[in-house]
């Protein structure tokens, strides 16, 4: 380790400077602004308080919810108000460029060297930004920049295997193992692809057995089909030979069977005329005898039409004769009830005046109950309250009688060694005076109480004049409600005489309506003329019924005639049409033999040619099937040449990924060889400046553990603080190598309880050490619990926690506070929650 190379150290400009910081209803920060100073700066305040929460915005801020615990509504302040904003506004430089970013729970700015336009002003874009100015993932940025006391002796714990796979992890190594993972995944699933398709694949001798298999069916069922197929043109040259002459035997056939039939049914046309020649014979011979007939009845039926115009006019005067009977006796039905509403008006005229009398009189009465009613309530009201005033005492008594009685026993219990009641010293020879004294206030007590149980008995009974009282407003009860029904009685009077008065107008006027309308019906019925007319008529209509009949019958007469002579004329075409078809009859020659004889042999024609298309159907189909066969021997075959292609590539692709992983192992083995001589490289120069230069050296020895040399020897045994200081600079070591390989500057620590159970010279020699780091370091952030390193701090906020407005409250305790002794007033950060 003496002849180890030093890294040269030069001061470089700050990558990352933090300036301000506001958080807006962030966790338990309702209201909170923090200033970042170059130097040390301490966050200092009790756990729970809110110290972490800061450093936690900061990165929630750049980083996005990623970088914060829970979910994104867990980020508000619990105590505001459902729609208050959550905000972190972070001011800081980054690479000669000053940045201010403002994100929310659902939107994001970033501004650039104090422009009022946003160059970023949604979320996912402020943090592709951010990631990518800072050059570092989320990740990368907490291992190289952020340190807590975990860290510090996190690989102390941990076996020789498990710190060289921290260590790999915290530098990015890891992804080459997950890299070759990967890689390893793709390999495992190559083999199995190769595995599928070797298993699917089908055997070669088998595929060239079918394929050839394939190819002689192919041969032998072409010639069958060709044969086929020039048999089945022989059968239809012969089939059409056949077919002229069938078809001209049918034709010739079907011709004379409709002659036939045409004959037949003219024939039946014939018979049909004769049927009907008949028929109007019957006719015209019952016509003649009709009309003789109703010669006859015109007679007898002379006086029918006068009799019937006669029954009319009855029948009129009959119909004005029934409704005089209906409104005479509607005139004697109303003349009786208008004089029953004339009896009823007459005896209730005098019902106005009765109403007015027992209106006045119920007034009068009812203003006689209400002022009894008022003294029966005054005087029972006066008699409950006394036996309710009497019950109370007796009560009190009987309450007063029992804490005697309980009093004077327990003294004389006592005896005269007792204490008394009021002032507690022992009574002695006063105690008979005591009970004497008791005893006459029990006697007091129980003279008093008999007194109020006679005075409850008096009471028990209603007293006798309230009874009186009561029985008179009862009696004046019943009279107000007899003269309320009679005013009820007298008021129904009224409204009916009315209605009365309605009633015999309108019936008036209904009488005078009757009378008139009967003065308009004519007179002159005879009951005795109309029986005998309609008893004339009664015989008389049957006989006019059956000469309207005769009548009709006759009317038919000329279209008889006029029939009579077109089935004549018919009959005459009917005959040379019949003599026609029989001489055409005579003239078709078709015999049933011949017809016969063609049928049959254009049946045996028919025959031989459905069993050569049968026997081609058969071979075209066997074909079919053996050219199915080739092509699907022919497919296996173009398969199996596919997968053994395939089965190539994919084995070319499998060499390849195996050489992959034993890269990836060798790259990995490399790396991890470097490794311990890089990192104790770095951590030497640290311990160095720590400890000016009293440790120069610190090595990871085979199993990773730290060894601190002193004048290149390495020390058997450190002391606590040392082992702290060794961590310390081990994990700044890792710090640098990661910013380094990130090809960014290492400019700001911030160290999160890194003091753990340190005694305060362990802390103080930390603090003076990490002073020292100063020219590496230009912003160093403690954030602790312990109050007793705030002297040794170039800035100090404190941190604590008000449990009234349930939020935290933060104060710079190196200058004038912001806002006053605090950053903003818990009414105020309450205040801001509820915004």
């Amino acid at each position: 380790m003496g002849g180890r190379r030093r890294r040269t150290r030069r001061r470089r400009p700050a990558l990352v400077r933090l300036n301000r910081i506001t958080l807006a209803n962030f966790r338990q920060h309702a209201d909170t602004r923090v200033d970042f100073d170059a130097g040390l700066t301490g966050i200092i305040g009790p756990n729970g308080s809110g110290k972490t929460t800061i450093l936690e915005a900061l990165a929630w801020a750049i980083y996005g919810t990623p970088a914060a615990r829970g979910t994104r509504e867990s980020i508000r302040f619990t105590r505001a108000a459902p729609r208050a904003t959550v905000r972190v506004e972070l001011d800081f430089e980054l690479a000669g460029h000053r940045y201010r970013v403002v994100r929310g729970l659902t939107n994001a700015e970033l501004y650039l060297d104090g422009a009022a336009t946003p160059i970023a002003n949604s979320i996912s874009g402020v943090t592709d930004i951010l990631t990518r100015k800072i050059g570092m993932t989320r990740e990368e940025f907490f291992n190289t920049y952020f340190t807590g006391q975990k860290d510090l002796s996190v690989m102390a714990a941990m076996k020789p295997a498990e710190r060289a796979q921290f260590l790999s992890h915290v530098l990015g190594y890891e992804r080459l193992r997950d890299a070759q993972r990967i890689a390893r995944t793709h390999l495992t699933e190559l083999r199995s692809q190769i595995l599928g398709i070797q298993q699917g694949m089908p055997d070669a001798e088998v595929v060239g057995r079918q394929l050839d298999d394939a190819r002689r069916r192919l041969a032998s069922t072409g010639q069958a089909a060709r044969a086929a197929r020039d048999a089945r043109e022989r059968a239809q040259a012969a089939m059409e030979r056949v077919r002229p002459r069938w078809e001209l035997v049918q034709r010739e056939r079907e011709a004379l069977q409709a002659l036939v039939a045409e004959l037949r049914g003219a024939e039946g046309e014939e018979a049909g005329l004769a049927r009907d020649a008949e028929r109007l014979a019957r006719e015209l011979g019952g016509i003649a005898q009709a009309k003789a007939e109703r010669d006859a009845l015109a007679v007898e039926l002379l006086p029918y039409a006068a009799l019937h115009a006669e029954f009319q006019h009855l029948e009129v005067l009959a119909r004005d004769d029934g409704r005089r009977q209906s409104l005479t006796a509607s005139r004697a039905l109303l003349d009786d009830e208008l004089g029953k509403l004339l009896e009823r008006r007459a005896k209730i005229e005098t019902a106005p005046r009765l109403e007015e009398e027992a209106t006045l009189a119920l007034r009068e009465k009812r203003s006689t109950l209400d002022e009894v009613d008022g003294r029966v309530e005054a005087r029972r009201t006066e008699w409950v309250r006394d036996r309710q005033e009497a019950e109370t005492k007796r009560q009190a008594l009987r309450d007063q009688y029992a804490e005697l009685k309980q009093q004077r026993d327990r003294l004389a219990a006592a005896g005269e060694d007792g204490a008394c009641p009021t002032c507690a010293r022992p009574l002695k020879g006063t105690l008979r005076t005591v009970l004497e004294l008791l005893d006459s206030q029990l006697e007091t007590v129980l003279v008093d109480g008999n007194y109020f149980k006679g005075r409850m008995e008096q009471l028990l009974e209603m007293p006798a004049d309230l009874r009186e009282m009561d029985e008179a407003r009862r009696e004046l009860t019943d009279e107000v409600k007899a003269l309320e029904r009679r005013v009820f009685k007298v008021q129904h009077a009224v409204q009916e005489l009315a209605q009365l008065g309605g009633e015999i107008a309108a019936k008036g006027d209904r009488i005078a309506s009757l009378a008139s309308e009967l003065e308009t019906i004519p007179a002159g019925y005879d009951g005795a003329r109309h029986d005998r007319v309609r008893r004339e008529l009664d015989r008389l209509l049957p006989l006019d019924a059956k000469a309207t009949r005769l009548s009709a019958q006759i009317e038919r007469e000329p279209a008889l005639l006029r029939e009579r002579a077109q089935l004549h004329d018919a009959d005459a075409a009917l005959r040379a049409r019949v003599s026609d078809l029989r001489t055409r009859h005579a003239a078709l020659s078709v015999s049933e033999q011949h017809f016969a004889a063609m049928r049959d042999e254009h049946a045996r024609a028919a025959d031989e040619l459905r069993a050569a298309e049968l026997t081609a159907a058969t071979t075209e189909s066997e074909l079919a099937s053996a050219e199915m066969a080739d092509a699907q021997a022919r497919l296996a075959a173009a398969e199996l040449e596919e997968r053994q292609r395939l089965l190539g590539q994919l084995a070319v692709r499998k060499h390849v990924h195996e050489e992959l992983d034993r890269a990836y192992n060798d790259l990995r083995n490399d790396l991890n060889f470097q490794l311990r001589p890089e990192l104790s490289e770095l951590a030497s120069g640290f311990l160095n400046d720590l400890t000016a230069g009293r440790y120069t050296e610190l090595e990871l020895d085979d199993n990773y553990n730290v060894v601190v040399l002193e004048d290149a020897v390495p020390k058997p045994v450190i002391s606590g603080g040392e082992e702290d200081l060794a961590n310390l600079v081990l994990r700044l070591a890792i710090s640098q190598m990661i910013a380094e390989r990130s090809g960014q500057p290492f400019s700001l620590l911030v160290l999160d309880e890194i003091f753990g159970s340190l005694d305060d010279a362990h802390r103080a020699s930390v603090l003076e050490l990490l002073r020292g780091l100063h020219d590496r370091f230009e912003q160093v952030i403690l954030i602790t619990h312990v109050e007793s390193v705030r002297d040794m701090l170039d800035q100090v906020v404190t941190v604590r926690y008000d449990a009234s407005t349930g939020a935290s409250v933060v104060r710079r305790d190196d200058r004038p506070a912001l806002d006053g002794d605090d950053l903003k007033a818990p009414e105020l950060a309450a205040a801001g929650a509820a915004g």
